[in-house]
């Protein structure tokens, strides 16, 4: 018997051995430094690809094995290889459309190239259009530490309307842009927002989220859409850029004035058509408020949220994940930093037991905004309520942001199955933040090796385009330095990570809130084939540097999306942004001067 088994054990050896033999790769890495983040192998120098899978990781002879005469041969020459970053929080679906027609001061290093920027922009923008700068900065980014006056905004600009969005905290228009919205002395100040009147009761131009961010959202609302081919090539344009800083994966966390299906309708379109360039699960955020039950109501019973998510890895996924990140806007905790923390009304727990309590009733995931622990504890509240009448069950679910949640109420999210996506607002809003509450507050928010100490799921996002910017490398090197755009120092060196800690949370992490960690996130045979060669060599080179890495090639699906300077020739042409007066068409993304 003993020899019977023996042979079979030899037969099952060998068969694997010619089964190994007889795959062979669509495509293959070589001379790379590969991070693997698989703690069994951690780094290798050559990878396969079969397909929209990863083959086999190794050495070079090893993998070179798996070659035949139509197999793609990537030589990285050196180059540091990293699996497909993972933003759990980003509004692809919105900032798509919108895109080409922002002007980006993501990356500006200086208040006078900024300004510069508006005024060249505002001669070319044509009559019937605005210039609009729509997030993604800080006054702290700047050399000149200060941001712009209204006076210098009006200067640039002249004649042609302009927005431009500070953070969620405030907007500017020129003298153009009331005149064009009709915004006068007798305009009234919407609930929870100021129109800034001077001492003869004008209007300044200056809207202050007080601290509701609605009078910006719907300022912004109100200003021109581009046509529908141009929102295709727009959204197109967008996916590359995040391509070009290494994204392949997105949680779309929904937003304002975002109506399901309608403005959905583009990248349904490029979905339909194979076209989306990163993976897309989105949620449905609430519309109007008093009435998101019956949003949710009805979108519960448009999707079947199991047939949703049951989709084929080998198209890019596109589907309703699940309900928020607003699911009701009693439950909004606006974190406008320059304003004291926003008291939730007593309705808010009811509102909020009753949507919750529908989504797991259906087995909806949720996602919920949440800023300040005061409201995380009474989000909780209603929570742990509804588990008692509905379990959880395993459900997916989870809190976004979290800059101030204490210990203790991160425990009782771990008991709840529950999970956290961190943004880099803080890199943003740090000195803000530092003002009102000071810096030992700042020091541990958020508190994020606490959060890796209990074991909650952790993953890593943007937030962007409006609240801060979408390249999630200024997220890495916040969580290993510790430091804001403006080189503050303000994080604890107990809660500041390594960079294979940072790297895990934008990858695996971010999988891992929405159950996705067991096919992504790292480099390992039988994984996702979604892979990315940096500009530079992320474990030696020097912290600050870490917030300017780009992607040289991006890999979505075993297919380069993305390929610069010498593999540009393995990457799909990219075209030229619609409209042609387009910011994108003179500066691109993002800024790096």
């Amino acid at each position: 018997m003993r020899i019977i088994i023996n042979q079979i054990v030899v037969l099952l050896f060998l068969f694997s051995i010619v089964s190994a033999a007889q795959k062979k790769a669509t495509m293959i890495v070589t001379n790379a430094k590969v991070i693997t983040l698989d703690d069994a192998n951690q780094n290798a120098e050559a990878v396969a690809i079969s397909g929209n899978k990863i083959l086999g990781v190794g050495s070079n002879s090893m993998i070179l094995k798996y070659k035949n005469s139509s197999t793609i041969i990537v030589d990285a020459k050196g180059r540091t290889l990293i699996p497909g970053l993972y933003d759990s929080h980003l509004h692809v679906i919105r900032g798509g459309r919108f895109y080409n027609t922002e002007l980006r001061w993501d990356g500006v290093k200086t208040l006078s190239r900024a300004l510069q920027m508006l005024k060249e922009q505002a001669e070319r923008t044509p009559e019937g259009q605005w210039v609009r700068v729509v997030g993604g900065w800080s006054e702290y980014q700047f050399e000149e530490k200060r941001l712009p006056t209204l006076d210098e905004i009006n200067r640039a600009t002249g004649n042609t309307p302009t927005f431009i969005l500070h953070l969620y905290g405030e907007a500017y228009l020129n003298k153009a842009g009331l005149l064009k919205l009709g915004i006068t002395e007798t305009t009234p100040n919407p609930k929870g927002g100021l129109i800034q009147k001077d001492i003869l009761g004008q209007p300044t131009g200056l809207l202050v989220a007080e601290p509701n961010a609605f009078i910006l959202y719907s300022t912004l609302s109100k200003l021109p859409e581009l046509s529908e081919s141009e929102k295709l090539n727009s959204t197109l344009l967008f996916m590359t850029e995040l391509n070009s800083l290494g994204v392949t994966s997105v949680i779309d966390a929904g937003g304002g004035f975002q109506n399901f299906p309608e403005d959905y309708a583009i990248t349904e379109e490029l979905a339909k058509k194979n076209q989306l360039t990163v993976r897309l699960p989105y949620y449905l955020f609430a519309q109007k408020p008093g009435k998101e039950l019956e949003d949710y109501q009805h979108w519960i019973g448009m999707v079947d949220i199991e047939e949703q998510q049951v989709k084929k890895e080998e198209v890019t996924e596109y589907y309703v994940e699940g309900g928020g990140e607003n699911l009701v806007s009693s439950a909004a905790d606006f974190e406008n930093f320059t304003k004291p923390r926003p008291d939730l009304p007593e309705v808010m727990e009811s509102q909020l037991k009753n949507v919750i309590a529908v989504l797991v009733k259906n087995r909806w995931p949720f996602r919920l905004h949440a800023t300040y622990n005061e409201s995380i504890t009474r989000f909780l509240n209603v929570i742990e309520e509804v588990n008692k009448e509905t379990p959880l069950n395993g459900l997916v679910w989870f809190f976004d942001h979290a800059e101030t949640v204490s210990v203790e109420n991160l425990k009782r999210i771990k008991v709840l199955g529950g999970g956290i996506s961190i943004q880099h607002r803080m890199a943003y809003q740090a000195e803000t933040f530092i003002s009102r509450y000071g810096s030992v507050a700042a020091s541990d928010s958020p508190p994020i090796r606490k959060m890796i100490e209990i074991g909650i799921k952790l993953g890593g996002g943007t937030d962007g385009t409006r609240v801060a910017s979408y390249n999630p490398w200024v997220g890495i090197y916040w969580l290993v330095t510790g430091k804001s755009m403006g080189g503050l120092e303000f994080a604890a060196k107990a809660n500041q990570l390594d960079r294979i800690e940072a790297l895990k949370i934008y990858t695996q992490g971010s999988a891992s809130l929405v159950n996705q960690e067991k096919n992504r996130g790292v480099i390992k045979a039988g994984f996702l084939a979604d892979l990315v060669m940096l500009s530079e060599d992320y474990q030696t080179i020097d912290a600050e540097k870490i917030k300017d890495m780009r992607s040289f090639l991006t890999i979505l699906n075993g297919k380069v999306v993305y390929g610069s300077g010498e593999f540009i020739k393995f990457a799909p042409k990219v075209p030229k942004a619609l409209p042609i007066w387009s910011p994108v068409n003179f500066y691109g993304g993002y800024q790096n001067k």
